[in-house]
């Protein structure tokens, strides 16, 4: 059992990275449909707008998610009673309606397995060779040098397969990666301007719905009153009775 296990051990290692590999790919393939999902809102979301970015097809995502939030907070900067601000509150709903693609712990979870198992593979080299070692020498007396050398033959590939293993899959998870941490960082991004925008956005419709004019001058008296209280004025009705026999 053991010299069959420490004989696959290269193997096993070998496609384990192999199903890395493609683990990075899903990976790929997700945060760019998260993203695109996200970049589609924003624009939907800031359509219209007068100022808005224009940006070549060519760049990236991010930076169009960016251009968005900027453009955004640029409207949010404007005037309470401006349109644009007006445009927007009608619009947060759209945000409000498709919020799955801002929930990351699956993506982050499954990014974080795929980040730290990476230093999995040369321990199951040095693993590896510590079986083959074992079953060389756990070999009765009458084995021969030939199989022993292919115990040792093993231990070697095997140690060999975890530290290739791990240096393609460093390489390519530091291709990767800085497109995931930017995804997460749009996301932020995101969330925390919906969060802005529906905050001040609700705050401007409590101040619309406050006391009129006249509750806020307290007070101060108006024209009506002036004039009735005015006593040279004719039409002004006395509070003391008339002599009827004047």
């Amino acid at each position: 059992m053991l010299e069959l296990i420490s004989s696959y051990s290269t193997l096993a290692i070998l496609a384990a990275a192999a199903v890395h590999v493609l683990a990075f790919v899903v990976l790929t393939l997700w945060a760019k449909s998260d993203r695109k999902r996200i970049a589609q809102t924003l624009e939907r979301f800031t359509a219209g707008l007068p100022h808005r970015s224009r940006m070549d097809f060519h760049v990236h995502l991010s930076d169009q998610i960016d251009a968005f939030l900027a453009d955004i907070g640029d409207v949010m900067a404007q005037p309470y009673n401006s349109p644009d601000r007006v445009r927007l509150a009608d619009r947060i709903r759209i945000i409000d309606e498709r919020r799955d693609y801002l929930h990351s712990l699956r993506f982050e979870t499954a990014w974080n397995v795929a980040r730290t198992m990476i230093e999995a593979y040369p321990l199951a080299g040095v693993l590896g060779t510590i079986l083959a070692i074992g079953s060389a020498l756990a070999a009765d007396d009458q084995a021969s040098v030939n199989i022993i050398v292919t115990r040792f033959g093993d231990a070697i590939w095997s140690t060999f397969a975890g530290l290739s293993a791990a240096i393609v899959l460093m390489l390519i998870g530091s291709v990767v990666e800085p497109g995931f941490a930017r995804l997460s960082e749009n996301r932020l991004g995101v969330r925390e301007m919906a969060s802005k925008v529906k905050r001040e956005l609700s705050i401007n419709e409590q101040s619309g719905n406050g006391p009129s004019d006249n509750e806020q001058r307290g007070d101060e008296p108006t024209a009506n009153e002036i004039k009735s209280s005015d006593p040279s004025n004719p039409n002004t009705s006395s509070d003391q009775p008339t002599d009827a026999s004047a």
